[in-house]
C-alpha cells in the first residue's frame, strides 16, 4: 500500500458506526512506550534511532493485528504528505515536523498505527468509530501483547511503563474521544461543562489534540492521569464522564427545541443549503457548516446527508488532502474553490445515489 493509496480512501474510524456516532466521532487509545537497551528519542543517536525502528518494523511483521501494515518514513515524505498523515489523525505535528529514522506503521484500514521515534521509542495506537473506548483498548492492548513478545519495555517495578514525559509514566495510556457538543456551546454551558470535566481528571482539547483549535464545536476530551491508575479504571473513568457529557449534550439540545426551535432549524437548513451551493468555503467555514449539519442529523431536521459522508469530508476537506488531490501546492484561495466544489460532487452525489434506490424500491 502507498501513501497515495492511504489518502484516497476512507479511514474505517470515519464509517459512522459505533454508540452515539452522530455525537461521538471518534473513539481513540494510545500506548507510550520505550524500549529498554536504548536511550529516550531525545537523547538517542540517529544509529541508535534507525536500530529501534528496525527492531519495531520487525516485532510489527510478526503482530496478527498488523500484518498488513505499511511503514512510512516520514523523513522521506514531502511536507503535504506528511501533513496528510497528520489530518488523518495518524501522526502528531510534532512527528511531521521530526527528521531522520521516524515513521508510522499503520494497518490498511487505519484502525492501528504505531508512531516510531516521536517522543517516545514507539506510540501504539488504535482508532474506532463512535462511543467504543473498550473495543478501543481491548485491540491497543492485544497489539501491545504481540510487539512485547519481540520487544523488552522499559518497565520499573515503582513507576511502571517508564516514557520520555513524566505526565507519561505508569500505564502510558491515554484515552481520549472527539464528541460533537454544539448543543452546551449554543446555550453557553460549554465552559461550566468542561469545567467540570477537568476538575475530574480530564482534559479537553482540539480537533487535533494538543495546542490545537477547538473548531466544529467538536472537542477531544482525554485522560491526564497515567500513575496510579490502572488501565480499565482509566478506559472506565473516560466511559463514565462521556456518558455525563452526552446527557449534558441531549438535554441543551432540547432547551434549543423547547426555545429557539425555529432559530436552530433555520440555521440547519442554511448551512445544508450553503454546503451544496457554495463555491468558495475556507476550512473554518466549512467545519462550522458541517457542525449545524451533523446537529440537523442527530436532532432528526434533516436526513441528509449520513454521518458517514460528514465524516468523510470533515478530513478529505483538510487543506493537504485537498492539494493531494489536485497533484500540487496550492494557495489558501484555491483550496477555498476546490474545497467547496469537493463538497458540492459529494453532496450531489449523495443525493443522486439516493435518488436511484428509491427507484429501484419503487421498481
Amino acid at each position: 500500500m502507498t501513501l497515495e493509496d492511504l489518502a484516497h480512501h476512507m479511514a474505517a474510524w470515519l464509517d459512522g458506526s459505533g454508540a452515539h456516532s452522530d455525537m461521538v466521532v471518534s473513539s481513540r487509545v494510545r500506548l507510550a512506550r520505550n524500549l529498554e537497551a536504548f536511550p529516550f528519542v531525545h537523547r538517542a543517536t540517529e544509529e541508535q534511532l534507525s536500530e529501534i525502528a528496525a527492531q519495531a518494523l520487525t516485532a510489527g511483521e510478526q503482530s496478527d493485528v498488523l500484518e498488513d501494515a505499511s511503514f512510512f518514513d516520514t523523513s522521506h515524505l514531502s511536507e503535504i504528505l506528511r501533513q496528510v498523515l497528520v489530518e488523518r489523525h495518524l501522526i502528531s505535528p510534532a512527528l511531521a515536523r521530526a527528521r531522520r529514522h521516524r515513521g508510522i506503521l499503520v494497518e490498511r484500514r487505519e484502525r492501528c498505527s504505531v508512531m516510531i521515534n516521536e517522543e517516545d521509542h514507539l506510540r501504539i495506537q488504535t482508532i474506532q468509530s463512535g462511543f467504543e473506548p473498550q473495543k478501543a483498548w481491548e485491540l491497543v492492548d492485544r497489539m501491545d501483547d504481540e510487539l512485547s513478545r519481540s520487544l523488552d519495555y522499559a518497565y520499573s517495578e515503582q513507576w511502571g511503563y517508564l516514557t520520555a514525559c513524566p505526565t507519561n509514566v505508569g500505564t502510558g495510556l491515554r484515552a481520549s474521544v472527539l464528541i460533537h457538543l454544539p448543543g452546551l456551546v449554543l446555550t453557553q454551558q460549554k465552559d461550566a461543562v468542561l469545567r467540570g470535566v477537568t476538575q475530574v481528571g480530564l482534559v479537553a482539547r482540539g480537533f487535533y489534540g494538543e495546542g490545537s483549535q477547538i473548531v466544529g464545536n467538536l472537542f477531544q476530551i482525554s485522560n491526564q492521569v497515567t500513575l496510579g491508575r490502572n488501565e480499565q479504571e482509566t478506559i472506565g473513568h473516560l466511559e463514565k464522564v462521556t456518558r455525563e457529557l452526552i446527557r449534558y449534550e441531549e438535554h441543551a439540545r432540547e432547551q434549543l427545541i423547547r426555545e429557539a426551535r425555529f432559530q436552530i432549524e433555520d440555521k440547519i437548513w442554511r448551512a445544508l443549503a450553503i454546503l451544496e451551493n457554495a463555491r468558495l468555503l475556507t476550512s473554518q467555514e466549512f467545519m462550522n457548516l458541517a457542525s449545524a449539519v451533523r446537529l440537523g442529523i442527530s436532532m432528526s431536521v434533516i436526513q441528509k446527508p449520513d454521518i458517514r459522508l460528514l465524516n468523510e469530508l470533515m478530513v478529505t476537506t483538510q487543506p493537504s488532502h485537498l492539494q493531494q488531490r489536485a497533484g500540487e501546492k496550492l494557495d489558501p484561495a484555491e483550496r477555498d474553490v476546490l474545497r467547496a466544489s469537493l463538497v458540492r460532487e459529494r453532496l450531489h452525489r449523495k443525493d443522486a445515489e439516493g435518488g436511484e434506490k428509491n427507484k429501484e424500491k419503487a421498481g
